[in-house]
């Protein structure tokens, strides 16, 4: 690499509706800085596109710390690109090589139908945790931390579960387009505490029900998932809210 910069060839996709075909575009960028993230690499690539008089590349992204799940990127054909637990607003040029080839394409599931280039309509998420993700219940005001013990293996899980950002990174990565470990995850972290046990049989019916309406794959075992996942949510989830629908599905026919 040179002083001024690592020169990229970027092969993006581009798609100007949901209705249009789409295909790839292949852009070169010089000057690249090991120290720029994946997004503002996207941001000075729009800005030349711009100065020549062309559409700039739309893609989501909001927070840009990791947080807020929008920056939805497979990236060579890894979402959110080649290093773990990593969001793609996190990943660095660093990652890559001078001269390096890099395919950017949007999440790929029937689920999520592309809006325009790289965004896509994660709204079936959205369809998933209005079915269910929350307490609804009468709890009163916010008690002590210490009043209501949670045993610390409940609270460890239950943390873990909670720390899903609803990328829906889970989904581009299976084969399948489950959305099992992203459902998994907001079903655990209310089935375990005790707050969130008086509606948890409703609640695991309704958002699985919600999840095969909106036209998700089957989970095959396969990992994927987990191994996509910025925040490494472990697949357990899914085995405890399988659990958890089977006894509520036979708690519902006695």
């Amino acid at each position: 690499m040179s002083d001024s910069g690592m020169t990229l060839h970027l092969k993006v996709w581009r798609q100007a509706n949901p209705s249009d075909a789409g295909k790839m575009c292949e852009h070169t960028l010089h000057g690249v800085s090991t120290d720029q993230s994946f997004l503002e690499m996207l941001d000075v690539l729009n800005e030349s596109l711009i100065k020549e008089g062309e559409d700039p590349i739309a893609f989501d992204h909001d927070c840009r710390e990791g947080i807020c799940g929008m920056c939805s990127l497979v990236i060579n054909g890894q979402p959110h690109g080649p290093e773990a637990r990593t969001t793609t607003c996190q990943l660095h040029m660093r990652k890559f090589k001078d001269g390096d080839t890099i395919v950017i394409e949007p999440w790929r599931a029937s689920a999520f139908p592309v809006i325009k280039d790289l965004v896509v309509d994660r709204a079936p998420l959205d369809n998933i945790i209005e079915s269910g993700g929350y307490v609804s219940v009468k709890t009163g005001q916010a008690p002590d931390a210490h009043a209501i013990p949670v045993p610390k293996e409940a609270a460890d899980l239950a943390m873990d579960a909670a720390s899903c950002i609803g990328c829906g990174a889970c989904v581009a990565a299976c084969k399948n387009a489950s959305a099992m470990l992203f459902t998994a995850a907001k079903v655990s972290q209310l089935a375990l505490l005790p707050q969130g046990k008086v509606e948890k049989q409703q609640r695991v019916l309704n958002m699985v029900t919600a999840m095969d309406d909106s036209g998700f794959g089957n989970c095959t075992n396969e990992y994927e998932c987990m191994a996509a996942c910025p925040k490494a949510i472990d697949v357990a989830h899914i085995a405890h809210m399988n659990r958890e629908y089977l006894g509520a599905t036979l708690l519902t026919r006695l």
